[in-house]
């Protein structure tokens, strides 16, 4: 359960320092939907991280080497790209150079959350 609200913490002030993702309206009404999305999204993520990202990660090999780690990178921003198109339209991120800026931002922002674990 700490994993699930470190992560939803991290997707919400991912969403807020890149302005893509989740949508950050703090109404009264909007509040819960906003929190549900980045539950959702937390969840997702982890379970492709999990799943498809070690696939990805072995057959990228060669290319991972040529590029001294490089395409991790375009990896991670690609299976921030599944993600969208597996949530929907509640998650949105418009292309691939915006999922590879999320997932920076994202990895720097759970890496300080984890230091504070």
């Amino acid at each position: 359960m700490k994993y699930l609200i470190i992560r939803t913490i991290a997707v919400l002030a991912t969403s807020y320092i890149t302005r893509v993702g989740v949508p950050l309206v703090f109404t009264l009404s909007s509040i819960a939907s906003t929190l549900w999305t980045a539950l959702l999204v937390a969840v997702v993520i982890a379970l492709i991280n999990h799943t498809i990202k070690p696939i990805f990660m072995l057959v990228s090999i060669p290319v991972n080497l040529m590029t001294l780690g490089l395409f991790s990178f375009v990896i991670n921003g690609a299976m921030i790209l599944l993600a969208a198109r597996i949530i929907g339209p509640t998650f949105n991120i418009p292309g691939l150079l915006m999922a590879i800026y999320f997932s920076i931002v994202l990895a720097i922002i759970n890496w300080v959350l984890h230091i504070f674990e």
